[in-house]
Protein backbone atom coordinates (compact mmCIF):
# COMPACT_ATOMS: atom_id res chain seq x y z
CA UNK A 1 0.00 0.00 0.00
CA UNK A 2 1.24 3.48 -0.88
CA UNK A 3 0.75 6.52 1.27
CA UNK A 4 -1.07 9.73 0.44
CA UNK A 5 0.36 13.23 0.53
CA UNK A 6 -2.51 15.69 0.73
CA UNK A 7 -1.79 18.96 -1.10
CA UNK A 8 -4.19 21.04 0.95
CA UNK A 9 -5.00 24.72 0.61
CA UNK A 10 -7.73 27.29 0.60
CA UNK A 11 -8.45 27.99 -3.11
CA UNK A 12 -6.12 30.41 -4.92
CA UNK A 13 -3.24 29.90 -2.51
CA UNK A 14 -0.70 28.31 -4.88
CA UNK A 15 -1.82 24.68 -5.03
CA UNK A 16 -1.56 24.46 -8.82
CA UNK A 17 1.93 25.98 -8.70
CA UNK A 18 3.03 23.30 -6.23
CA UNK A 19 1.48 20.59 -8.42
CA UNK A 20 3.35 21.96 -11.44
CA UNK A 21 6.60 21.91 -9.48
CA UNK A 22 6.05 18.33 -8.28
CA UNK A 23 5.15 17.15 -11.78
CA UNK A 24 8.38 18.64 -13.11
CA UNK A 25 10.44 17.32 -10.20
CA UNK A 26 9.13 13.78 -10.48
CA UNK A 27 9.52 13.66 -14.27
CA UNK A 28 13.10 14.94 -14.19
CA UNK A 29 12.69 16.22 -17.74
CA UNK A 30 14.69 19.15 -19.00
CA UNK A 31 11.61 20.57 -20.74
CA UNK A 32 8.73 22.05 -18.72
CA UNK A 33 5.69 19.83 -18.18
CA UNK A 34 2.51 20.89 -19.98
CA UNK A 35 0.11 22.60 -17.57
CA UNK A 36 -2.83 20.67 -19.01
CA UNK A 37 -1.06 17.39 -18.23
CA UNK A 38 -0.10 17.80 -14.58
CA UNK A 39 -0.04 14.22 -13.34
CA UNK A 40 0.35 15.10 -9.66
CA UNK A 41 -2.59 15.90 -7.44
CA UNK A 42 -5.95 14.84 -8.81
CA UNK A 43 -8.47 16.71 -6.67
CA UNK A 44 -9.84 14.67 -3.79
CA UNK A 45 -13.35 16.01 -4.36
CA UNK A 46 -13.49 14.82 -7.98
CA UNK A 47 -16.99 13.53 -8.69
CA UNK A 48 -15.77 11.36 -11.58
CA UNK A 49 -13.13 9.78 -9.37
CA UNK A 50 -15.71 8.99 -6.68
CA UNK A 51 -18.16 7.54 -9.20
CA UNK A 52 -15.52 5.32 -10.81
CA UNK A 53 -14.18 3.91 -7.55
CA UNK A 54 -17.56 3.40 -5.90
CA UNK A 55 -19.51 2.24 -8.94
CA UNK A 56 -22.42 4.44 -7.92
CA UNK A 57 -22.94 8.04 -8.95
CA UNK A 58 -22.51 10.46 -6.08
CA UNK A 59 -25.46 12.41 -7.47
CA UNK A 60 -27.71 9.53 -6.35
CA UNK A 61 -26.53 9.82 -2.73
CA UNK A 62 -26.97 12.49 -0.09
CA UNK A 63 -23.96 14.51 1.05
CA UNK A 64 -23.48 12.82 4.45
CA UNK A 65 -23.41 9.39 2.81
CA UNK A 66 -20.94 10.57 0.18
CA UNK A 67 -18.64 11.84 2.92
CA UNK A 68 -18.92 8.55 4.81
CA UNK A 69 -17.73 6.75 1.69
CA UNK A 70 -14.91 9.12 0.75
CA UNK A 71 -12.36 7.77 3.29
CA UNK A 72 -12.84 4.26 1.85
CA UNK A 73 -12.26 5.65 -1.65
CA UNK A 74 -8.96 7.19 -0.55
CA UNK A 75 -7.87 3.95 1.09
CA UNK A 76 -8.66 2.06 -2.11
CA UNK A 77 -6.71 4.59 -4.15
CA UNK A 78 -3.72 4.20 -1.82
CA UNK A 79 -3.86 0.39 -2.11
CA UNK A 80 -3.90 0.67 -5.89
CA UNK A 81 -1.03 3.17 -6.15
CA UNK A 82 2.51 1.95 -6.77
CA UNK A 83 4.17 5.17 -5.56
CA UNK A 84 3.30 8.04 -3.26
CA UNK A 85 -0.16 9.33 -4.13
CA UNK A 86 -0.60 13.10 -4.20
CA UNK A 87 -4.16 14.37 -3.83
CA UNK A 88 -5.17 18.01 -4.10
CA UNK A 89 -7.60 19.14 -1.39
CA UNK A 90 -9.59 22.35 -1.00
CA UNK A 91 -11.86 20.96 1.73
CA UNK A 92 -11.25 22.03 5.27
CA UNK A 93 -10.17 19.05 7.35
CA UNK A 94 -13.29 17.57 8.94
CA UNK A 95 -15.01 14.51 10.35
CA UNK A 96 -17.85 12.60 8.76
CA UNK A 97 -21.20 12.35 10.54
CA UNK A 98 -19.84 9.14 12.07
CA UNK A 99 -16.82 10.90 13.56
CA UNK A 100 -14.31 9.46 11.08
CA UNK A 101 -11.67 11.68 9.55
CA UNK A 102 -12.56 12.54 5.96
CA UNK A 103 -8.85 12.18 5.19
CA UNK A 104 -7.79 8.92 6.87
CA UNK A 105 -4.59 9.00 8.90
CA UNK A 106 -3.80 5.32 8.32
CA UNK A 107 -2.97 5.94 4.64
CA UNK A 108 -1.46 9.41 5.12
CA UNK A 109 2.22 10.26 4.92
CA UNK A 110 1.61 13.95 5.51
CA UNK A 111 -0.38 16.96 4.47
CA UNK A 112 1.44 19.79 2.75
CA UNK A 113 -0.62 22.83 3.68
CA UNK A 114 -0.13 25.76 1.31
CA UNK A 115 -1.18 29.09 2.79
CA UNK A 116 -1.23 32.59 1.32
CA UNK A 117 -1.99 36.06 2.66
CA UNK A 118 -5.82 36.22 2.64
CA UNK A 119 -5.72 39.77 1.28
CA UNK A 120 -4.12 38.43 -1.90
CA UNK A 121 -6.35 35.34 -1.87
CA UNK A 122 -9.46 37.54 -1.92
CA UNK A 123 -8.29 39.43 -5.00
CA UNK A 124 -7.11 36.33 -6.85
CA UNK A 125 -10.35 34.46 -6.08
CA UNK A 126 -12.47 37.36 -7.34
CA UNK A 127 -10.72 37.26 -10.72
CA UNK A 128 -10.84 33.45 -10.86
CA UNK A 129 -14.54 33.24 -10.04
CA UNK A 130 -15.62 36.30 -11.99
CA UNK A 131 -17.07 37.75 -8.80
CA UNK A 132 -16.89 41.12 -7.07
CA UNK A 133 -14.25 41.83 -4.46
CA UNK A 134 -17.06 42.29 -1.94
CA UNK A 135 -18.39 38.79 -2.63
CA UNK A 136 -14.90 37.30 -2.52
CA UNK A 137 -14.12 38.89 0.84
CA UNK A 138 -17.51 37.74 2.11
CA UNK A 139 -16.62 34.16 1.20
CA UNK A 140 -13.33 34.33 3.10
CA UNK A 141 -15.24 35.53 6.16
CA UNK A 142 -18.09 33.01 5.91
CA UNK A 143 -17.65 30.17 8.39
CA UNK A 144 -20.12 28.07 6.39
CA UNK A 145 -18.55 28.69 2.98
CA UNK A 146 -18.56 25.64 0.70
CA UNK A 147 -17.82 24.73 -2.92
CA UNK A 148 -19.60 22.39 -5.31
CA UNK A 149 -23.18 23.04 -4.24
CA UNK A 150 -25.56 24.04 -7.02
CA UNK A 151 -29.27 24.17 -7.69
CA UNK A 152 -28.59 24.10 -11.44
CA UNK A 153 -27.46 20.56 -11.97
CA UNK A 154 -24.55 18.36 -10.97
CA UNK A 155 -21.10 19.93 -10.73
CA UNK A 156 -17.80 18.22 -11.49
CA UNK A 157 -16.73 18.46 -7.85
CA UNK A 158 -18.34 16.96 -4.80
CA UNK A 159 -19.51 19.51 -2.23
CA UNK A 160 -16.52 20.68 -0.21
CA UNK A 161 -16.83 22.59 3.05
CA UNK A 162 -14.19 25.33 3.30
CA UNK A 163 -15.28 27.34 6.35
CA UNK A 164 -13.84 30.84 6.57
CA UNK A 165 -10.17 31.37 5.76
CA UNK A 166 -9.00 31.19 9.39
CA UNK A 167 -11.23 28.18 10.02
CA UNK A 168 -9.70 26.40 7.03
CA UNK A 169 -6.18 27.07 8.28
CA UNK A 170 -7.08 26.01 11.81
CA UNK A 171 -8.70 22.79 10.63
CA UNK A 172 -5.51 21.54 8.99
CA UNK A 173 -2.86 22.96 11.30
CA UNK A 174 -4.59 22.37 14.65
CA UNK A 175 -7.52 19.96 14.32
CA UNK A 176 -6.40 17.31 11.86
CA UNK A 177 -3.91 15.39 14.06
CA UNK A 178 -2.12 14.57 10.79
CA UNK A 179 1.56 15.34 10.23
CA UNK A 180 1.33 18.70 8.48
CA UNK A 181 4.09 20.56 6.65
CA UNK A 182 2.99 24.21 6.25
CA UNK A 183 4.24 26.13 3.22
CA UNK A 184 3.70 29.85 2.72
CA UNK A 185 3.13 31.03 -0.84
CA UNK A 186 5.33 34.02 -0.10
CA UNK A 187 8.24 31.78 0.93
CA UNK A 188 7.94 29.85 -2.33
CA UNK A 189 8.44 33.19 -4.08
CA UNK A 190 11.22 34.57 -1.87
CA UNK A 191 13.16 31.40 -0.98
CA UNK A 192 12.29 28.85 -3.67
CA UNK A 193 15.17 26.39 -3.29
CA UNK A 194 14.88 26.22 0.49
CA UNK A 195 11.08 26.06 0.55
CA UNK A 196 10.53 23.67 -2.35
CA UNK A 197 13.43 21.57 -1.07
CA UNK A 198 11.82 21.22 2.35
CA UNK A 199 8.54 20.32 0.65
CA UNK A 200 10.26 17.54 -1.30
CA UNK A 201 11.70 16.10 1.91
CA UNK A 202 8.37 16.33 3.75
CA UNK A 203 6.73 14.37 0.93
CA UNK A 204 9.33 11.62 1.34
CA UNK A 205 10.88 12.16 -2.08
CA UNK A 206 14.64 11.83 -2.70
CA UNK A 207 16.27 15.27 -2.59
CA UNK A 208 18.29 16.07 -5.71
CA UNK A 209 19.62 19.63 -5.85
CA UNK A 210 20.12 19.73 -9.61
CA UNK A 211 16.67 18.29 -10.29
CA UNK A 212 15.21 20.74 -7.77
CA UNK A 213 16.63 23.77 -9.58
CA UNK A 214 15.36 22.55 -12.96
CA UNK A 215 11.89 21.85 -11.57
CA UNK A 216 11.73 25.30 -9.99
CA UNK A 217 12.73 26.92 -13.28
CA UNK A 218 10.26 24.82 -15.26
CA UNK A 219 7.39 25.81 -12.97
CA UNK A 220 8.19 29.51 -12.63
CA UNK A 221 5.30 31.93 -13.16
CA UNK A 222 6.50 33.19 -16.55
CA UNK A 223 6.57 29.62 -17.87
CA UNK A 224 3.11 28.72 -16.56
CA UNK A 225 1.56 31.98 -17.74
CA UNK A 226 3.25 31.66 -21.13
CA UNK A 227 1.78 28.20 -21.63
CA UNK A 228 -1.67 29.49 -20.71
CA UNK A 229 -1.41 32.37 -23.19
CA UNK A 230 -0.30 30.01 -25.94
CA UNK A 231 -2.67 27.09 -25.39
CA UNK A 232 -5.14 27.99 -22.66
CA UNK A 233 -5.62 26.11 -19.40
CA UNK A 234 -8.49 23.77 -18.58
CA UNK A 235 -8.62 24.81 -14.91
CA UNK A 236 -9.52 28.40 -15.81
CA UNK A 237 -13.24 28.89 -15.26
CA UNK A 238 -15.44 30.23 -18.06
CA UNK A 239 -16.62 33.01 -15.74
CA UNK A 240 -13.06 34.11 -14.89
CA UNK A 241 -12.24 37.77 -15.50
CA UNK A 242 -8.49 37.18 -15.87
CA UNK A 243 -6.05 34.41 -16.81
CA UNK A 244 -5.59 31.60 -14.27
CA UNK A 245 -1.93 32.57 -13.92
CA UNK A 246 -2.62 36.27 -13.47
CA UNK A 247 0.23 38.01 -11.62
CA UNK A 248 2.13 35.49 -9.52
CA UNK A 249 3.26 38.01 -6.93
CA UNK A 250 2.72 38.79 -3.27
CA UNK A 251 1.13 42.02 -2.08
CA UNK A 252 -0.94 42.80 -5.18
CA UNK A 253 -3.92 43.49 -2.90
CA UNK A 254 -2.37 46.89 -2.16
CA UNK A 255 -3.43 48.29 -5.53
CA UNK A 256 -6.65 46.29 -5.93
CA UNK A 257 -8.42 45.87 -2.57
CA UNK A 258 -10.37 48.86 -1.15
CA UNK A 259 -9.45 49.93 2.41
CA UNK A 260 -12.84 48.95 3.86
CA UNK A 261 -12.42 45.39 2.58
CA UNK A 262 -8.86 45.26 3.89
CA UNK A 263 -10.18 46.26 7.30
CA UNK A 264 -12.89 43.60 7.17
CA UNK A 265 -10.37 40.86 6.42
CA UNK A 266 -7.98 42.05 9.11
CA UNK A 267 -10.74 42.13 11.68
CA UNK A 268 -11.79 38.59 10.79
CA UNK A 269 -8.37 37.02 10.26
CA UNK A 270 -5.74 39.28 11.82
CA UNK A 271 -5.02 36.89 14.67
CA UNK A 272 -4.37 33.95 12.35
CA UNK A 273 -2.35 36.13 9.97
CA UNK A 274 -0.03 37.15 12.81
CA UNK A 275 0.41 33.52 13.83
CA UNK A 276 1.46 32.70 10.27
CA UNK A 277 3.97 35.54 10.12
CA UNK A 278 2.03 38.15 8.17
CA UNK A 279 2.88 41.61 9.48
CA UNK A 280 -0.51 43.26 9.55
CA UNK A 281 0.84 46.23 11.55
CA UNK A 282 2.27 47.55 8.28
CA UNK A 283 -1.05 47.40 6.46
CA UNK A 284 -2.36 50.92 5.73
Amino acid sequence: MSQIVWLASYPKSGNTWVRAFLTNYLSGDAQPAAIDSLDVGVIASSRNCFDEWVGVEAAELDDPLVNRIRPAVYRAMARNASTTLFLKVHDAWSLTDRAESLFPADVTRCAIYIVRNPLDVAVSAAHHNGSSLLESVGNLCDRFHALGRSERGVRSQLPATLRCWSGHVRSWLEESALPVHPVRYEDLLDHPEETFGALVCAAGLPHDSARLRVAIANSRFTELAGQERARGFHERLEVASAPFFRRGKAGTWRDELPPELVSRLLEAHGEMMIRLGYEISRVP
